[in-house]
């Protein structure tokens, strides 16, 4: 395949729909191993500053939502109690 043909089609190696009947069960595999590796040559690491960046943020929400889940937990079983009253022991 040119390089004018990987252009074309996104940089994939090949459209598997065009080859599925062509193609054995070993030839399928090994276009999907192409493919996969043709993928990640376009994965970009992060720099340090976004990494540090999407940490805090993944953290932070966390964080909150642990919040929102202690709060409605709270209220919840207070509610509970209101309705049917303190636990006999």
């Amino acid at each position: 395949m040119s390089s004018t043909e990987l252009a074309e089609n996104g940089g994939n190696v090949e459209p598997a729909k065009n080859d599925d009947r062509k193609r054995g069960f070993f030839g399928r595999i090994i276009l999907f191993i192409q493919q996969v590796l043709s993928e990640l040559k376009k994965v970009v690491t992060p720099t340090r500053k976004e990494l540090v960046r999407y940490t805090l943020v993944v953290l932070a929400f966390v964080i909150i939502m642990m919040a929102l889940v202690w709060v409605l937990d709270k209220a919840f079983g207070w509610v509970t109690l209101f309705v049917f009253g303190t636990p006999l022991r």
